[in-house]
């Protein structure tokens, strides 16, 4: 699997980014259907951090005060990012525009980006993490593509918002790559770790609350659960 080019590990992501688009032209999920993808998407983004990106932090060595700094830096950065989301969707009200949650794709295309930056920090610091992280970050794609359907947001309307969706996916995972292939390990950490404070951001303070619109059931754990296993027991079978 890691005869792969860097190159080839980018696309894996990109075109599952834009694979909800081409679904969306022949099927419309329920609300349910959508919280349940969101909350598959939780699992795997938790999965992602526990099992890949924390431990390949560690292996870098880096000094804590770094550490500690970036994941500061990429909280308040999220944290800025939040404000700036809700202040378009109170713009998007006011004018109006009830029907498209300007917040979750807003919070979709950032988490885009940010997914970018860690694989392509991951190719940089190692192609087999790359690879691993593409494969998982790729899963949480898709199925937050799949949440982004609704009655205002489907066919043709939904195919350009995913292929412009993995378009920023492989930008940033070619930038990151590009500038940081020849990164030292301290940045490397710092790059991980500030990434690793957004995605966090994200599954608590977006996705399992956009989740959480409709009435909670167990069902939804298991499919948080179904999440963290497919990526932990893809990550079991291949390292």
């Amino acid at each position: 699997m890691t005869s792969l080019s860097p190159l080839q590990i980018m696309l894996i992501p990109s075109s599952f980014s834009a694979w909800p688009g081409g679904l969306a032209l022949t099927w419309q999920p329920s609300h349910r259907m959508r919280s349940l993808s969101q909350h598959f998407a939780v699992g795997v983004i938790l999965a992602v951090l526990s099992t890949d990106v924390f431990p390949e932090i560690a292996k870098e060595h880096a000094a804590a005060e770094v550490l500690i700094g970036s994941f500061a830096l990429g909280g308040f950065f999220m944290y800025l990012m939040k404000k700036l989301t809700d202040r378009w969707e109170r713009q998007a009200h006011a004018s109006g525009n009830t029907g498209t949650n300007i917040g979750l794709i807003s919070t979709t295309f950032i988490d885009a980006a940010i997914d970018g930056l860690i694989i392509g920090t991951g190719l940089a610091a190692n192609t087999a993490t790359g690879l691993i992280l593409a494969v998982g970050l790729s899963v949480e794609m898709l199925f937050l593509g799949l949440s982004l359907m609704s009655e205002t947001m489907k066919g043709k309307r939904m195919v350009l918002l995913t292929c412009v969706l993995g378009l920023v996916m492989f930008a940033s995972m070619f930038l990151g790559y590009h500038f940081l292939k020849d990164a030292s390990p301290t940045i490397i950490a710092a790059i991980l770790s500030f990434g690793a404070a957004a995605l966090v951001y994200l599954v608590t303070d977006e996705l399992l609350i956009e989740a959480h619109t409709i009435e909670e059931t167990p069902v939804s754990a298991l499919w948080l659960f179904a999440g963290f296993l497919l990526f932990w027991g893809f990550e079991l079978y291949t390292i």
